[in-house]
């Protein structure tokens, strides 16, 4: 099992919408893909950056999963979520690999 984990800080002027909008629409839309087998988004605690921090974590069963993904949909998806929040947050992504 695999995990696809994007890294966000969202400011706070934003926030609540982000966060309704990541619920109804961006994370259906992902999982729309049939990349994904679940997505859950976790709010990092503790963290004294700027705005909110989150951890949107989405499970995938193969290598060739995240590729399909990264390859025919991120890009659009990716798109999507940068015009609608432009200068209004921080990212990274990794990618996971269960051991137990």
């Amino acid at each position: 099992m695999f995990i696809y984990n994007v890294t966000i800080n969202i400011t706070h002027d934003v926030h609540e919408d982000w966060l309704d909008w990541m619920k109804h629409v961006h994370i259906p839309d992902v999982l729309k893909t049939g990349c994904f087998i679940e997505a859950k988004i976790h709010e990092v605690m503790y963290v004294e950056d700027e705005g909110k921090t989150y951890s949107v974590q989405y499970k995938f069963q193969s290598i060739e999963d995240i590729e399909k993904y990264q390859k025919d949909f991120a890009p659009g998806l990716q798109k999507e979520h940068s015009e609608r929040y432009k200068d209004k947050y921080a990212t990274f992504r990794t990618l996971l690999r269960q051991v137990d």
